[in-house]
C-alpha cells in the first residue's frame, strides 16, 4: 500500500481498479491544505458517554480486570485516546455526579449531597451544559438516564437540550419494560410507548442523533443506565462465565454496553466527524457491590468515598488535537468536563456562576501534571461521609472516624497513616472545613457535618420521604382504579 505522508495526516488514493495509488504530490498537498482548513474552521463536536455503576476493573484495558471481563470496543477507544488514570467523579452515587457534570460546579454549591436530592431536581437557577453551547451554534441531545429531577419542569428540554430520549425517574429502570406508567420513557416532554432492550435503544437514539446532525457541531450526552441494577440482560447473552449468577448477568449487560459504545464510535467515523469530536467516556461512580462489580485494585464501592467509590474508568479522545495511546496521571474530576469542552470550542460560559471545574486540555496534552490543588467530596450529615485529596494524600472521613492514605504508595488504601501524620490530618481537615463552609445547606434539610445527633434527623427525613412516596403511589393507584370504574367504559 502506498501512503503519502503530509503534516499530521496520511493520504491514500484509490484508483479505478480499487487499488491504492499515490496521488501526485502537488494535488495531495492541495487537498491536505483544503481539508486542514475545513477542519480548523469547524468547532469540535462534544460527546459525553456516561455509564452507570461500571467497575474500575470491569474494562479489559485495565490490567487488573477479572478474566471474564471483555470490552473490546471500549478498549479500542482507550488505545486511541488519553487514559486518565486518576479520573474521579464528584459524587459516589449517580445523581450528584450528574449534577456536577452538567454544571461544572461542585453539586454541594446548590445543596445536592445525595441521590435523593439530585433526583428530586437541580435548581433551575443553575446553568446546564448545553445552555453554555447555545450561542456557539450547537445542537444538543440527551439520551438515557436523566436523574436530575422527576418533575417535568426539570426535563432536559427545559435545561437547554434540543432533543431528549430517556427516563426522568430515579436511578433504576427496567431494561425490558419500557412502558411502566409510573416510570415512563420520554421523547422530549412526552411519555411514549417503546419496546426493546433499553441499552440498545439508548444506543440507537444516539446514533440517529449523530447521523442527523453531523453537518453542524453537536453535543451528545449519552447516559446509559447500564450496568445499574436491576440485573437484566437478554437470556441468550448470559453465559456461565463464573460461579456467581449475578456476575454472569452483569457481564452480559456489560457486553451490550460495550457494543453500544462501539456503534457510537463507528458512527462518528462513518460520518467523517470522529477526528473533530472531543469525546469523554467515564462512569458515574464506583462499581456497585450489589451488582458484583470489580473495582480492583481499589478499596470500596459505590456509596463510599474510598477510591473504589469515586475513581472511575475515564477516557478522553480528540484525534485531531490529542495524542492517542497516552496516559494522564493528573488527578481530575467529572466537573472538569464542561470547562474543558468550552475551552475546546472557544466559547465563553453563560451566566455569572463560577466553575469549580478546570480546563484539563493542558494536562491531557502532557503540558502539566497538576489540575487541582485539592479535590473534595461530601455526603453531609445523613451519611457522614467526606473526603479530600491533595496531591498524593487523601483524607477519608466517615462519621467520627478519619483515615489518611498515601495514594502514590497505596492506591488500595490499605494503610491508614493518620496516627503517623497528625499535622497533615489537621491541615487536610481544615481545608475540607473551609471548602464545606462555602457550600450550600443540603436541600433535604440535613446538616452539612455529621455529629452524634445528626443521624436521627437524617433517618427521620428518609422515613418522611418514604411515607410521601408511598402516599403518591397510593394516590396514583386510586386514580387508575377510578378511571377503570367509570360508567360506559
Amino acid at each position: 500500500m502506498t501512503i503519502l505522508k503530509t503534516p499530521n495526516r496520511e493520504h491514500l488514493y484509490f484508483s479505478s481498479t480499487g487499488l491504492p495509488a499515490l496521488l501526485p504530490a502537488a494535488l495531495a498537498a492541495a487537498l491536505w491544505l483544503a481539508c486542514a482548513g475545513t477542519a480548523e474552521g469547524r468547532k469540535p463536536n462534544i460527546v459525553v458517554i456516561l455509564t452507570d455503576d461500571q467497575g474500575y476493573a470491569d474494562v479489559s484495558y485495565n490490567p487488573h480486570h477479572p478474566k471474564e471481563v471483555s470490552t473490546p470496543n471500549i478498549d479500542k477507544l482507550a488505545r486511541s485516546s488519553v487514559i486518565c488514570t486518576a479520573g474521579y467523579t464528584s459524587g459516589h452515587v449517580c445523581s450528584p455526579t450528574r449534577a456536577g457534570l452538567m454544571t461544572g460546579r461542585y453539586q454541594q454549591r446548590f445543596g445536592i449531597y445525595t441521590a435523593g436530592e439530585g433526583g428530586s431536581g437541580v435548581p433551575l437557577s443553575e446553568t446546564f451544559f448545553p445552555q453554555h453551547l447555545e450561542k456557539a451554534g450547537y445542537t444538543s441531545g440527551a439520551f438515557g438516564k436523566w436523574h436530575l429531577g422527576v418533575d417535568i419542569k426539570y426535563n432536559a428540554l427545559h435545561r437547554g437540550f434540543d432533543e431528549f430520549y430517556g427516563f426522568m425517574g430515579r436511578g433504576a429502570h427496567d431494561y425490558f419494560d419500557l412502558n411502566t406508567p409510573d416510570h415512563p420513557i420520554y421523547r422530549g416532554l412526552k411519555p411514549i410507548k417503546d419496546k426493546g432492550y433499553l441499552t440498545d435503544r439508548i444506543t440507537e437514539e444516539a446514533v440517529s442523533f449523530i447521523r442527523r446532525h453531523k453537518d453542524k457541531p453537536f453535543f451528545a450526552y449519552i447516559a446509559y443506565n447500564a450496568v445499574h441494577s436491576p440485573a437484566q440482560a437478554p437470556a441468550a447473552d448470559i453465559r456461565k462465565e463464573t460461579d456467581d449468577p449475578a456476575r454472569n448477568t452483569l457481564m452480559a449487560m456489560l457486553r451490550s454496553l460495550d457494543t453500544g459504545v462501539g456503534k457510537i464510535v463507528d458512527t462518528l467515523k462513518a460520518e467523517g466527524v470522529y477526528d473533530d469530536t472531543l469525546l469523554f467516556f467515564l462512569t458515574d461512580n464506583g462499581g456497585s457491590k450489589v451488582m458484583r462489580a470489580s473495582n480492583t485494585p481499589l478499596r470500596g464501592y459505590k456509596q463510599q468515598d474510598y477510591e473504589g467509590g469515586v475513581r472511575v474508568p475515564f477516557i478522553v479522545s480528540w484525534p485531531r488535537k490529542l495524542k492517542g495511546g497516552t496516559t494522564c496521571s493528573a488527578p481530575l474530576m467529572s466537573i472538569d468536563i464542561l470547562p474543558t469542552a468550552l475551552a475546546a470550542v472557544g466559547a465563553a460560559k453563560a451566566g455569572k456562576l463560577p466553575f469549580d471545574g478546570r480546563n484539563i486540555l493542558p494536562a491531557l496534552e502532557g503540558k502539566t501534571d497538576k489540575v487541582h490543588d485539592q479535590l473534595y467530596w461530601s455526603s453531609a450529615a445523613g451519611k457522614g461521609a467526606w473526603a479530600i485529596r491533595a496531591g498524593r494524600w487523601k483524607l477519608v472521613g466517615l462519621k467520627a472516624r478519619t483515615e489518611l492514605f498515601d495514594l502514590e504508595a497505596d492506591i488500595g488504601e490499605a494503610n491508614d497513616l493518620a496516627l503517623k501524620h497528625p499535622e497533615r490530618v489537621k491541615t487536610l481537615r481544615r481545608l475540607h472545613d473551609t471548602w464545606l463552609d462555602e457550600m450550600a445547606e443540603p436541600a433535604n434539610g440535613a446538616a452539612k457535618r455529621w455529629s452524634a445527633d445528626a443521624p436521627a434527623a437524617g433517618k427521620k427525613n428518609k422515613k418522611q420521604k418514604r411515607a410521601e412516596r408511598e402516599k403518591r403511589r397510593a394516590e396514583r393507584k386510586a386514580k387508575r382504579d377510578a378511571e377503570k370504574e367509570k360508567p360506559g367504559e
